[in-house]
């Protein structure tokens, strides 16, 4: 294959910039056609014609159909920075915690919904993984999680944190 490259790299090259412009494109047309001159390559008959027409025929025929392919694709503009940056719904309250009074808080929940926090949150298991490795129903990992949860949102409104705002 590499006999192959050297000796007709040149050709394939010069074939397929003469249909795609841009480079990148082109280098991976080149390394497509080069593939497909591979697996083809049983196809080959001397008699018809020389390998540099086999090899040429096959990298044009490749190119026109690349420009095809490129012909039905809608264009597309790329947006902007700011554009695709969605802004924040005002509508939706935002809640910001002390991460002291969250630690202290999840320090008050019970031994068993502690360790699931742990497993969710620090070490990113997912619900089924986490009912694996308790031996846990999993509609009882999610309810004690959601119940956690929810505990824990009551205990930070109580605590009166002044960095939390309560979502309704």
């Amino acid at each position: 294959m590499n006999l192959c490259i050297q000796q007709y790299g040149s050709l394939v090259w010069g074939i397929v910039r003469r249909y795609v412009k841009d480079v990148v494109e082109a280098e991976d047309l080149v390394q497509e056609i080069f593939t497909e001159v591979w697996k083809k390559a049983a196809a080959y008959d001397p008699k018809i014609a020389a390998e540099s027409t086999y090899i040429g025929l096959i990298s044009r025929r490749r190119s026109i159909d690349f420009l095809r392919r490129q012909g039905r694709q809608p264009g597309f503009e790329p947006l902007t920075a700011a554009e695709s940056i969605p802004l924040p719904d005002a509508s939706i309250p935002s809640i910001t915690c002390d991460p002291e009074a969250v630690k202290s808080s999840v320090a008050g929940l019970p031994a068993d919904t502690r360790e699931l926090f742990h497993l969710f949150f620090d070490s990113g298991f997912t619900h089924p993984e986490i009912a694996e490795k308790t031996g846990l129903p999993l509609g009882t990992v999610k309810t004690r999680l959601r119940r956690g949860l929810i505990t824990l949102r009551d205990q930070l409104r109580r605590a009166g944190n002044p960095n939390t705002q309560a979502a309704s």
